[in-house]
């Protein structure tokens, strides 16, 4: 295949991923937010290869008028933030007098970090909250906290975008690699049963896989610098 056409083949592919958010974005406007997630999910799959596609096809030299990094930054900022905001603010998971101004608040809070140059360490680290909130929405739809809590828990999360703390890339982590990545795993199989369960009807099994390895993602910074 010419070298012009894998490459924009590989933008397209990269490019669908905007065309599955959309999808999202009809299911969580209509409420049916575990086929949102199965959407999201298989953004988040493309998501995942798409860059070692492009690495291999070469995309800046062979369709170098597409900027692949701009491309990705677009379908993110739709399948990580606009999507799952507008679940939370349907969902009815947020203080109702509040709902509305949180998500807006959260989406322009997220469009500055997206912006920002210093996201990633030298170490391939986030530096604050990375705008996952398709995660976070996806956690706050399983467990349902009331109103308030998960209202405190969207303005802390979004308040830590800036906050001098780093949180873990699971498919570019070095040290403790291998457990990181097995937690992955883990956390992907529980994720898809409990879509397929219905979200938050999932079984107790399943929710304690979820939290488990949600609290290892949140302590794993604690060893980043250890020998």
């Amino acid at each position: 295949m010419p070298p012009f056409a894998a490459g924009f083949l590989v933008h397209c592919f990269t490019a669908s991923g905007a065309a599955l958010g959309l999808a999202a974005l009809f299911a969580a406007a209509d409420g049916r937010f575990a086929a949102m997630f199965a959407f999201l999910g298989a953004a988040l799959a493309i998501d995942a290869v798409d860059g070692t596609l492009a690495r291999r096809a070469k995309v800046a030299e062979s369709v170098p008028h597409i900027d692949g990094v701009m491309l990705d930054l677009v379908v993110d900022f739709l399948t990580y933030v606009v999507v799952p905001l507008v679940a939370v603010w349907r969902s009815g998971l947020l203080a109702p007098p509040l709902a509305v101004l949180v998500c807006c608040v959260v989406c322009a809070a997220s469009a500055l970090y997206f912006a920002d140059k210093r996201m990633k360490t030298h170490d391939l680290w986030f530096r604050g909250f990375p705008a996952i909130w398709n995660v976070l929405a996806f956690y706050l739809l399983v467990f349902r906290p009331g109103p308030m809590v998960a209202t405190a828990v969207v303005i802390a999360a979004a308040c830590l975008m800036f906050a001098p703390v780093v949180f873990v890339h699971p498919l570019r982590v070095v040290r403790l690699r291998l457990a990181t990545m097995t937690a992955t795993g883990a956390w992907s199989a529980a994720a898809i049963a409990a879509v397929d369960q219905g979200l938050s009807q999932a079984d107790f099994g399943i929710k304690a896989v979820l939290l488990g390895v949600g609290v290892y993602f949140l302590i794993l910074p604690l060893f980043r610098n250890s020998p």
